[in-house]
């Protein structure tokens, strides 16, 4: 039976990232029922300004799974991130982001696999934020002030920090269980529990908690500035990371510039109904309809999505047809050759081609 599947082509280059991604799933023998939805800037105006269309959470809603390239969101003014208010409103509390190096990527850094485990809902990322110089921000500096609190300066705009009892039990109990189920053997607790003690320390009392119940999975904790310097130093030590939503936000793309960049990291995000696969770089909207940018992290997040279909074996037949070809460097776009000029480059649809080339060919595992 096919798996039916709601793909989300996104803006910039994510349609033609998603389509080489369609290709090579297609290739590696699974079969799929494509249900395609459009979101982003570019449908705003077919649904009243809205960026998100409610028929597209209704189709991931009813096949529990989609996979979405990239989308892209303004900086400093403009609709909310389409990305963050899928994990919302589909309560997708986790997003797992591995890092892990490839032979043949260009870095700094050799034998790299790390997860990340980021809670998707709460933290700074819930939008709750007051406008500086509104009614609104003034009524709540008022109010701070009448509890003893003390604001350096008035002229501020606010964010609220939520960090809850449910959201931090839950995130953490997903990660012991994503641990145990792919053979991890520690799970470390990042937070700025020394600083934030009603958030932070929330968070790193629950995770202790939640590790009293697990006691098969190794457990400790590390405040987040120190871990950025151990991640630089020794990231052998480590093996999945668990962190508040911007954190996890900030460390991801620290770690994926260990194995070589964005361009490399895929990613997954779970609720406990549905799932949703995205690359973790942008849109890149200045690249569009090139045919130039790598599609690794996004085949790389389809590869995760066949991995929790269950598609076990074409899953490992797939990562292992795209380690080949990154090994080998001939089919591989400018940013994964030895300079970016490099005539030998080539595009996205043939990065795909080769990687097709190899799982029609009958890649060993």
């Amino acid at each position: 039976m096919a798996h039916r599947v709601v793909l989300i082509p996104g803006d910039g280059t994510g349609p033609e990232l998603t389509e080489a991604t369609r290709r090579v799933l297609e290739a590696t023998g699974v079969d799929f029922d494509w249900e395609v939805r459009e979101a982003g800037a570019d449908v705003m105006d077919q649904y009243g300004g809205n960026p998100l269309p409610p028929e597209v959470l209704e189709a991931i809603r009813d096949t529990g799974v989609a996979l979405k390239g990239p989308i892209t969101t303004p900086v400093g003014g403009g609709f909310r991130s389409v990305n963050v208010a899928l994990r919302k409103e589909l309560d997708m509390y986790a997003q797992v982001r591995p890092i892990k190096s490839y032979p043949g990527v260009r870095s700094r850094f050799q034998d790299v696999d790390l997860i990340i485990v980021r809670e998707n809902t709460e933290d700074l990322y819930a939008g709750i934020e007051y406008e500086q110089g509104t009614p609104d921000a003034e009524e709540l500096i008022a109010w701070i002030k009448s509890k003893g609190g003390k604001l350096r300066h008035d002229d501020a705009g606010i964010s609220i920090k939520p960090i809850s009892i449910t959201g931090t039990r839950r995130i953490f109990e997903f990660a012991f269980d994503y641990a145990r189920k792919n053979n991890r053997k520690k799970i470390t607790a990042v937070h700025k529990a020394n600083i934030m003690k009603f958030t932070d320390g929330l968070w790193l009392r629950v995770a202790r908690e939640v590790a009293a119940e697990n006691e098969d999975i190794q457990f400790d904790d590390r405040i987040v500035d120190n871990m950025c310097m151990q991640l630089v130093q020794r990231p052998e030590e480590y093996d999945v990371l668990v962190l508040p939503n911007l954190y996890g936000d900030v460390l991801s793309d620290l770690c994926a510039g260990m194995i070589g960049g964005l361009g490399m990291a895929p990613g997954g995000n779970y609720g406990d109904h549905v799932a949703v696969f995205e690359p973790t770089h942008g849109s890149a909207p200045k690249y569009a309809g090139q045919n130039k940018v790598n599609p690794m992290a996004q085949l790389l997040s389809g590869m995760l999505m066949l991995r929790h279909l269950g598609e076990q074996s074409a899953s490992m037949r797939l990562e292992r047809a795209i380690a080949d070809v990154i090994a080998e460097g001939a089919s591989v776009t400018y940013d994964m050759k030895p300079t970016r000029n490099d005539p030998t480059a080539v595009g996205t649809s043939e990065v795909a081609d080769a990687i097709i080339e190899k799982l029609e060919a009958g890649v060993p595992v």
